[in-house]
């Protein structure tokens, strides 16, 4: 959501995540939502950004987030024997 980024940004922004999973994930998205553009240049520059479909995701993605953070902010709260 943050713009075009390069492969290592992408993966530096996700720690959690290793590098096949996110190569699997960046393909799978590549037939419509995320746009892979490759640069003829030495060592290979590759970026990744949002198609016109991709961006058309966000106000999804970010109520996604809204709700999750809300659902996780309810949790915290709760006694432990309730959860």
């Amino acid at each position: 959501m943050k713009g075009t980024q390069r492969f290592g940004e992408l993966r530096k922004s996700i720690p959690e995540i290793s590098q096949k999973v996110l190569t699997e994930n960046l393909r799978s998205m590549e037939d419509g939502i995320v746009i892979r553009t490759v640069f003829a240049e030495v060592p290979p520059r590759v970026e990744y950004s949002l198609s016109e479909l991709g961006n058309s995701l966000k106000p999804i993605i970010f109520s996604m987030e809204t709700w999750g953070l809300g659902y996780q902010k309810l949790n915290e709260e709760l006694p432990n024997d309730t959860q």
